[in-house]
């Protein structure tokens, strides 16, 4: 909300424009909060209230009739008691908003004192009788309310910025552009300074100003912010960040790891673990995640986290030998995996905290995890989580990915162990990665992202995504059920990664997932955990409750891929459906060869989802039709008419099946995951090399045996098939023949190229930097 915005107050009584003695009561005290200055919108309905609570964020007070609806028919014929409908839409405000003021208004002809629900005296600030006192004197104590509730809605940081930003200061400071003046005094400069409004300049400071506090120091408001941040998200303490969770793994890695500590490294991670590592100079050994037979990444399974295992992978790496040390003494998982996965914490914390004194999950894509029982014991901040025995834990989250926050916000949570983390050292490694000039809007994005998921608000913004997941979900199930009979060619469908049946565990009713309800599907988590003698989510020996997915992380499959992992005698690459999807300016977060990943964000509506199944459909009517390629992606067939001239849509899916297929690129990419290549030397030893020189550009095709100074990342989602330090292997391994396999597909589909970090196509040929021989 914009704190320069009108106060505004919303009135739910049917009687405002009746020319009855409460109506005429009503319409004055809504005449005289116009003549302080407030906008009142008016809803005369239940049904409209209901409809309108969307759009709760806009007001400031709430005034409700407790008649409400009285007058209403019911489909029965009968009227409704008073005071049940207002006492529903107090409590639907109640499930949104524990703040906002609610006054509720009675008559001279009802005695709600008598009747008034206590839930709905703990839901209302006060009751008013519209004819007992002055329009004028409750138009005052409706603005009065409105304004305390106003003033106290804003977090401590940005509440202070917006303050300062009031002062209209004489800029003397840091940074140059003096609150947007520099930007006025140029054609191009204006235009930038008009796209974004002054608001965004004059909040844009520096650190020289002192009332703000200080990023560097934690001092001050935004010291403030960052406690709150850290009750809100129910840790110990809690540090912005302003570039993002790349930037925030570092700092976790540089408080507690250095030079040849060993780590345990989740081989599903960021590449910015990898770049802690190699900065560090830190020794990593893997825990190795699973794959189904679409690619997806799974988890870990819960024997890589033993003692033993551990102990006996530390003794075999090649990069142990010559340590002192040979204790683990920090680890780092990703918590939910790219595609959704999300282990149960408690018990990873319980196992994995055995051999290690802290552990780090890289909850970057999971910052809401928090406020929904959804993921209740599935997530590193926990209530009841503290335990001063156990392993300090660490939360890494980027706030800007699926909570609301600026791009490059990101916080860290610590929750305090056996050892604990002393503020004034870990500051030392939060300084070494932080910008001595951080942007501002920056940090009060961190804080109003807290503000927003505190209390009720934070359920409510939580649950909505979910159940618009699950109604996207559930339709496509039942498309599939329809017209995905297999009977004849065209009948088929897209299919989704998620139970194909669910149980009631109230009633131990076993359904179909598209005939399951909405409280059943939104609510319950074991609707959504990876149980054992399950076969959809395709992993195997996991015990049950261990693994759950993430109902808002939608993966929608392809046809392409049998049961056993083998490749179908016909089926539609991802590649060609995303391209589809973003001419139509749908764009997915990441893909597989027959998968794709859509996140339903808090920002994701109705509208959104509904577009998604048309375009599906939209491409199922081009396929049925054999419609030209030139029609479907007329900027392809423009840049390669000798590829793509004269092709069909379906001439193109078929071609990219057939050549998947014959060059079993699914297969390959399963052998060259499922075994660590050869560690030859640490990633900080690689990188030496690559800063020297000591490195040469060679092809995948000449590579047998040769060290790759950089990291090979396939992308989507970026997981090494081979770190810095590690030996390509065989010309006839796996790992080659996957790579060539892609650029043999690059070469033969242009337009639809794999991006690989650490690989550069040069004339088609993949180019990557190894140690000289």
């Amino acid at each position: 909300m914009n704190p320069e915005e009108r106060l505004q107050v919303g009135v739910i009584d049917a009687n405002v424009h009746t020319d009855t003695p409460a109506g005429r009561a009503v319409t004055k005290i809504i005449q005289d909060l116009a003549e302080y200055g407030i906008e009142v919108t008016v809803l005369v309905s239940t049904e409209d209230a209901r409809a309108a609570l969307s759009n709760l964020p806009s007001a400031d007070c709430i005034m409700v009739n407790w008649n409400v609806g009285e007058s209403d028919d019911s489909p029965a014929g009968k009227k409704v008691a008073s005071g049940v409908d207002a006492n529903l839409i107090i409590s639907e405000i109640r499930k949104r908003n524990e703040e906002i003021p609610i006054f509720l208004m009675g008559e001279p002809t009802s005695e709600p004192p008598k009747k008034l629900p206590i839930e709905m005296i703990k839901g209302i600030n006060e009751f008013v009788w519209v004819m007992d006192d002055t329009a004028e004197f409750l138009a005052g104590r409706i603005r009065a309310a409105a304004k305390r509730y106003r003033d106290q809605l804003l977090p401590p940081f940005f509440g202070e910025l917006v303050n300062f930003s009031r002062d209209f200061e004489y800029s003397w400071h840091t940074p140059g552009h003096a609150g947007g003046t520099a930007f006025r005094k140029s054609p191009a400069g204006r235009a930038f300074f008009n796209f974004f409004g002054e608001q965004l300049f004059r909040s844009d400071i520096s650190i020289s100003v002192g009332e703000l506090g200080s990023l560097l120091d934690h001092s001050g408001p935004v010291g403030e912010a960052e406690r709150y941040a850290a009750k809100v998200f129910g840790a110990d303490s809690t540090y912005f960040v302003t570039n993002g969770t790349s930037t925030s793994n570092k700092i976790v890695f540089f408080g507690r790891v250095t030079a040849d500590d060993i780590v345990l490294v989740d081989r599903n991670c960021h590449k910015s673990a990898e770049h802690a590592l190699t900065m560090t100079h830190a020794v990593p050994v893997y825990l190795i995640p699973t794959r189904n037979r679409y690619g997806i990444i799974g988890p870990i399974h819960p024997e890589e986290f033993s003692p033993e295992t551990i102990k006996a992978k530390i003794a075999a790496s090649p990069l142990t030998k010559k340590l002192k040390n040979k204790t683990p003494i920090h680890s780092i998982i990703t918590n939910s995996t790219y595609d959704g996965l999300c282990y149960h914490a408690e018990w990873v914390e319980n196992e994995l905290g055995k051999s290690v004194d802290s552990i780090h999950f890289d909850e970057a894509w999971y910052g809401y995890a928090r406020f929904n029982p959804m993921y209740r014991n599935r997530f590193a901040m926990r209530d009841g989580a503290k335990n001063p025995g156990g392993p300090t834990v660490f939360a890494t989250q980027s706030t800007h990915k699926l909570l609301a926050a600026l791009s490059q916000a990101s916080m860290v949570h610590v929750r305090n162990g056996r050892v604990p983390i002393e503020h004034s050292r870990f500051n030392e490694a939060f300084m070494m990665h932080s910008s001595t000039s951080p942007l501002y809007t920056i940090i009060a994005s961190c804080d109003v992202s807290a503000k927003m998921m505190d209390g009720a608000s934070g359920r409510m913004l939580t649950q909505e995504p979910i159940e618009d997941a699950i109604r996207f979900r559930r339709m496509m199930a039942r498309i599939n059920r329809e017209i995905g009979t297999g009977k004849t060619a065209n009948d088929w469908w897209f299919g989704m990664w998620q139970p194909d049946f669910v149980t009631d565990p109230s009633t131990g009713k076993k359904m179909d997932f598209a005939d399951a309800g909405i409280n059943l599907l939104g609510k319950e988590p074991s609707c959504w955990v990876l149980h054992p003698e399950d076969s959809w989510h395709g992993f195997t020996d996991l015990p049950d409750d261990y693994c759950m997915l993430d109902p808002i992380k939608v993966t929608v499959l392809m046809p392409g891929v049998k049961d056993d992992g083998t490749p179908a005698d016909w089926g539609i690459p991802a590649a060609i459906v995303v391209k589809f999807l973003d001419t139509k300016g749908i764009v997915n977060e990441k893909s597989g060869d027959y998968n794709i990943l859509f996140l339903f964000s808090m920002g994701i509506t109705k509208g959104k989802w509904g577009t998604l199944v048309t375009e599906l459909f939209e491409f199922k009517r081009h396929w049925e039709e054999e419609t030209p390629l030139e029609e479907v992606f007329p900027d392809l067939v423009k840049e390669w008419p000798e590829r793509y001239g004269g092709m069909t849509l379906p001439g193109l899916v078929n071609d990219m099946h057939d050549y998947m297929k014959k060059t079993e690129q699914g297969k390959l990419l399963q052998e060259a995951y499922e075994k660590l290549p050869e560690q030859v030397m640490t990633y900080a030893e690689a990188y030496r090399c690559l800063v020297r020189n000591e490195v040469e550009h060679v092809a995948v095709s000449d590579m047998e045996n040769r060290i790759v100074a950089t990291g090979v990342f396939p992308y989507p989602p970026g997981i090494p098939v081979l770190a810095p330090g590690e030996s390509a292997g065989k010309k006839k391994g796996a790992i080659i023949k996957y790579l060539l396999a892609l650029q043999e597909f690059d070469k033969k589909f242009p337009g639809f190229e794999h991006d690989i970090h650490g690989v550069e196509n040069v004339n088609g040929k993949y180019m990557i930097y190894c140690l000289k021989e």
